[in-house]
């Protein structure tokens, strides 16, 4: 088994993961991360898009407002690549608390968070479709955060000060010698290759999985899981984030995000770390819940659904008393589990927001270098990260693309209509990865390839064509890519199977499993009469 050195491996590709790995690399320690998907494929790359003002949390859970005001600051200093500064209003109607608004606007006050208060007329000149039943409305710092632009960027930034980051690899155990970690056995997901990275440090920063990785070594970390479904509508509704006036709940955000609205979230607990399932009341509770505050857009087009596991972190007797996830604390915690259980070299960070994300793998990674000894400061709120201007890592705004395309910068063949992708960002794209296996999937995350309203019933047979082409695979090794993310797309579809959405759904069926025969040419058995019907009605 090929083994690797390192000082510290981080064990997870999300925001902080990726923040924790760019962290260290600058304080001069080598580090590795490794993922057992795709960067930001977990709850980082499954959340609705705000960036933080704080304004959300700062009745229930005054810290972390005062965590999400801070780093909302920074990130926008060091990452505006990745950042929309679209700002946010949060806006109270005749049917939420009328003592609410008041005490708000006092925390906000308190906490640092700029809120300035609105008349209805300016709330609603500055977003027409906002409802005219306003009795309170309030501008803050809010934004939104393209999260894969930003792991990109911080791993990106971890290469050029000598860290590094392995994706599709999963973690099967950990290596310990007496009472100290000293690494991680491996294997890729991809190929079925096994590897062992030895390191004097493993700092756990798995998400949802933190637990199932902790239990490797048999220690009980205590999380909470909680689902949060969101829905993407098919236009922005709104070009400010807005938030309901109102203590937090379900189906309280709406979040411009390139082109399209993202309305959010519900909180379901559930004890699976991959439970990424989406009910079709969760899409109606949410449109129910924005048309108050947005009215007509509960009868808007919905292009796809998902949902994301929040690892809510708190001590066992305020997480037993919580009835629901609205309820536990967002702040993140960092356990040193060689002063917590006297295992050296294991560190854990788990909880908080993906706004905090630089502010977590900070703390964690000050955990990490009191172990080893290291007391080179952390510098990573000090300067951009050094991600090139001329990167294509850049918040994706559709309209830019069109000008380019329009003008010739972006030449070659049309591949994805809907958001704009040409043949040759494709290529450069897949030739990108060197030797290494890409996924259609990856694509999308690289280019938004499938994305758009047709939820690539167009571009996917295309984009598998040339990836095929591209990468001189067998034919069945393409189909099978196609296959794998034309059902993905599919998934995010199918709550959501009633109006244009179902015209559409229709559609991409008939082109791929009967024009093109993909159930066929995968082997798969036919969907029974009964499976639809569920799914319609």
């Amino acid at each position: 088994m090929e083994t690797t050195s390192v000082d510290v491996l981080v064990i997870g590709g999300g925001s902080t993961g990726a923040a924790a790995v760019y962290d260290l690399a600058r304080r001069g320690v080598r580090a590795l991360l490794v993922e057992q998907g795709d960067l930001t494929t977990g709850t980082s790359g499954r959340y609705h898009g705000l960036l933080h003002s704080g304004g959300r949390y700062v009745i229930s859970d005054f810290d972390t407002a005062v965590e999400c005001i801070t780093e909302n600051t920074i990130l926008r200093r060091i990452a505006p690549f990745a950042i929309e500064d679209t700002g946010g209003m949060f806006v109270a109607t005749s049917q939420d608390p009328a003592d609410f608004p008041a005490k708000w606007a006092a925390a906000c006050a308190k906490a640092g968070i700029a809120a300035e208060k609105l008349t209805p007329q300016q709330a609603r000149a500055a977003e027409p479709a906002l409802t005219h039943d306003i009795v309170a409305a309030y501008r803050v710092p809010d934004g939104s955060c393209d999260s894969w632009n930003l792991n990109e960027g911080f791993v990106t930034a971890a290469r050029t000060f000598g860290g590094d980051a392995w994706i599709y690899q999963r973690v099967t155990g950990l290596l310990r010698e007496g009472d100290a970690v000293v690494g991680a056995e491996l294997v890729d997901t991809r190929t079925g290759e096994q590897r062992r990275v030895r390191a004097a440090c493993v700092l756990n920063a798995a998400g949802p999985w933190a637990g199932v990785v902790a239990g490797l070594v048999g220690l009980d970390v205590v999380i909470r899981l909680d689902r949060g479904s969101m829905v993407a509508m098919n236009v922005r509704w709104v070009n400010t984030v807005i938030n309901r006036l109102r203590p937090p709940s379900d189906g309280d955000i709406l979040v411009p995000v390139g082109t399209i609205c993202a309305l959010g979230t519900t909180s379901i607990r559930t004890e699976d770390p991959a439970d990424t399932r989406v009910d079709v009341w969760e899409i109606s509770k949410l449109l129910e819940e924005a048309d108050p505050v947005v009215p007509g857009i509960r009868l808007g087009r919905a292009l796809r659904a998902w949902a994301g596991v929040r690892p809510l972190y708190e001590p066992p007797a305020a997480l037993a008393q919580a009835e629901t996830g609205h309820d536990v604390s967002r702040r993140f915690a960092v356990i040193d589990h060689a002063e917590r259980d006297g295992l050296r070299g294991f560190v854990t960070v788990v909880g908080g927001k993906l706004t905090t994300c630089r502010m977590m793998a900070e703390h964690a990674v000050d955990a990490v270098c009191r172990q080893l000894g290291v007391t080179a400061p952390c510098t990573t709120a000090d300067e951009p990260l050094p991600v090139p201007e001329a990167s294509p890592r850049h918040y994706h705004q559709l309209s830019g693309r069109v000008d380019r395309l329009e003008h010739g910068a972006l030449p070659g063949a049309l591949i994805c209509e809907c958001e704009v992708v040409t043949r040759p960002q494709l290529e450069a794209h897949i030739a990108s990865y060197g030797d290494q296996p890409v996924a259609l999937d990856d694509l999308r995350r690289d280019l938004r390839l499938g994305m758009g309203p047709c939820q690539a019933g167009f571009c996917g047979v295309r984009a598998a064509g040339i990836l095929h082409a591209t990468r001189q695979t067998a034919p069945d090794n393409a189909t099978r890519a196609l296959g794998a993310f034309v059902d993905e797309r599919f998934k995010g579809v199918r709550p959501l199977l009633y109006g244009h959405q179902l015209r559409q759904f229709a559609l991409d069926e008939l082109i791929y499993r009967r024009v093109l025969g993909l159930d066929a040419l995968l082997d798969l058995d036919q969907p029974q009469p009964e499976d639809v019907r569920d799914v319609t009605e």
